[in-house]
């Protein structure tokens, strides 16, 4: 979807999704080369004025990685809010916040960042004309590579070093 705001200082609200596969001696990161900004990145895509976070979740994961959502799990800290009586509880994200969009620095996101965890390969491929320059990294190889955004390196080590342990793997089915 294109940005819903194109005004200097205007937001877009966007979720972003870490794809941990944790069925190798170490866990890995899988990333994409994003076609605009030339780097190894997280997946995502803005949240539609006719969505809410999860169900852009839920169609970006299969476009652009191929995953079906009863393919992975959602890391959540243990202590959550689960259940609002008439409301719509969403996951919690690992990181909120707000970053100039590459290339553009006036044009802001407003970034909710979830980690998912699997222990297999996606049952399909990307859909087409998205990136199917997939890579999963260690977190060695993340901490060291050139090629991997800033800001996806920063919230991907922070993954490695804190929710891959502390965070609780929950059923994609509890947000349904």
């Amino acid at each position: 979807m294109p940005h819903i705001h194109t005004a200097p200082g205007q937001h877009d609200h966007t979720v972003s999704m870490y794809i941990f596969r944790i069925d190798f001696n170490e866990p890995k990161v899988m990333l994409h080369m994003h076609k605009k900004i030339g780097a190894y990145a997280q997946f995502g895509g803005h949240i539609e004025l006719d969505e809410n976070p999860w169900q852009t979740i839920e169609h970006e994961l299969a476009e652009e990685t191929g995953y079906d959502m009863k393919q992975v799990q959602i890391l959540q800290p243990t202590n959550r809010k689960a259940h609002i009586t008439s409301a719509i509880v969403h996951p919690y994200p690992i990181v909120y916040s707000t970053m100039g969009y590459p290339n553009n620095k006036t044009h802001l996101h407003i970034d909710s960042a979830y980690a998912f965890i699997t222990n297999e390969s996606p049952l399909n491929l990307p859909q087409e004309g998205e990136s199917t320059e997939l890579r999963l990294f260690t977190r060695e190889e993340a901490a060291t590579s050139s090629s991997i955004d800033v800001i996806t390196r920063d919230t991907a080590l922070y993954i490695f070093d804190n929710c891959l342990t502390d965070w609780q793997p929950v059923s994609t089915k509890d947000f349904e």
